[in-house]
């Protein structure tokens, strides 16, 4: 019988398609050492829909019972952030329920006197909008020239002029209404919201027993309790930074503009320090108001700008090393996520919104540390 030398070839015979496995002759072929992309299965899919459906019905049902959730929400969100102020009052023996009350209290009152300072020369310069509209449109000569060759550049290129022909025009006072309207809540979401701010505080301790209660297992209650202690510290230790570094900032804004000689510098500092609360767009939005304020309040372009070169500075200091240093490691957010969340937010729930980005913002990155713990990466 003849027998095929097996040194001769290296090729291995194909294999005859109807002979039995165990009949095959050769070596098993090992497993490739590349990595396989993931498979993704109809179920994954299917979950991934239902998920991403899930998370839009509880959007969707976010904004169109805004009046009822936002004040829930924002004081559930304060309410923690001023719990560890009514712990400190109840360990000098003053009641849990005098304690919330007299927190409450002092925060409206504080918010109330900057909002103060804001109101008079804001309703002062809305009845004086045709005047400054014509010292605006005056101190904006200075940009004829650049125009008119902007414009002799588009006409040479055949492009349509971008700028209007008419009068630079402030605008009327038909703004100051809806303007208001949407800063500021009705006055029955600020009473749900003082009422819910008031009963959470005062039954914070109740409620955090009741939570953890809630869960039969050891495992679950601890990993509860350390989840409610650290929503606690750190949105209680970012609430008194930020408005102690905040404060700061509208005083030093207040005393620039003194300086300097804008109008009303209280009135400017108070807006910087309650701007200063939404990051990235505050600071942004107080610089363009200082220009505006500038460029009207003095009559040159180069004194006008000024106090926006000094709020500049300040707030490059402000961000860049005050904050980090005083804050640290634990409570800094990364800037992306800070700015989509104030976008977001603000897109559902005003203003107000804004506010609470970061709160939130704060809450989901230690849900998601405690509950899917980071693992150590499999780097190459």
């Amino acid at each position: 019988m003849f027998e095929p030398n097996r040194g001769e070839s290296p090729l291995r015979a194909l294999p005859n398609e109807r002979a039995h496995p165990t009949d095959l002759v050769g070596e098993p072929l090992t497993d490739s050492d590349v990595e396989r992309p993931p498979i993704i299965r109809r179920t994954e899919l299917v979950v991934f829909a239902l998920v991403s459906l899930l998370v839009i019905c509880v959007f969707a049902v976010l904004s169109a019972a805004k009046a009822f959730f936002l004040p829930v929400v924002a004081a559930f969100v304060v309410g923690t952030m001023l719990a560890p102020a009514a712990g400190f009052l109840e360990r000098r023996r003053i009641p849990r329920a005098v304690s919330a009350v007299l927190i409450v209290t002092a925060v409206v009152a504080g918010v109330t006197f900057l909002l103060s300072l804001i109101s008079s020369p804001v309703m002062q310069w809305s009845t004086h909008l045709p005047e400054l509209s014509d010292q605006f449109r005056e101190k904006m000569h200075i940009f004829d020239r650049p125009l008119a060759l902007w414009q002799e550049l588009q006409n040479m290129i055949g492009v349509s002029n971008a700028f209007p022909t008419a009068p630079f025009q402030l605008p009327k006072v038909e703004w100051v209404q809806p303007a208001l309207e949407f800063l500021s809540p009705t006055f029955a979401e600020f009473l749900l919201f003082i009422a819910t701010l008031v009963l959470f505080i005062a039954s914070w301790r109740d409620l955090r027993r009741a939570l953890i209660l809630t869960f039969t297992a050891h495992e679950s209650r601890l990993r509860t309790l350390r989840i409610l202690n650290a929503i606690e510290e750190h949105l209680g230790g970012y609430l008194l930074m930020v408005t102690s570094i905040n404060l700061g900032v509208g005083a030093a804004t207040g005393i620039i503009c003194a300086l300097v000689g804008m109008p009303n510098p209280a009135g400017l500092g108070a807006l910087a320090a309650i701007l200063n609360f939404l990051p990235i767009i505050g600071p942004v939005a107080m610089f363009v108001i200082l220009i505006l304020v500038g460029l009207i309040a003095f009559p040159t372009l180069a004194a006008g700008l000024i106090a926006p070169a000094a709020f500049a500075a300040l707030t490059f200091l402000e961000g860049h090393f005050v904050t980090p240093a005083i804050i640290g490691r634990r409570l800094e957010l990364n800037a992306l996520a800070v700015f989509i969340g104030i976008a977001f937010w603000t897109w559902l729930w005003g203003p107000m919104g804004g506010f609470l980005s970061s709160p939130l913002l704060i809450v989901a990155l230690i849900l998601r540390d405690h509950l899917w713990p980071p693992s150590e990466p499999n780097l190459p």
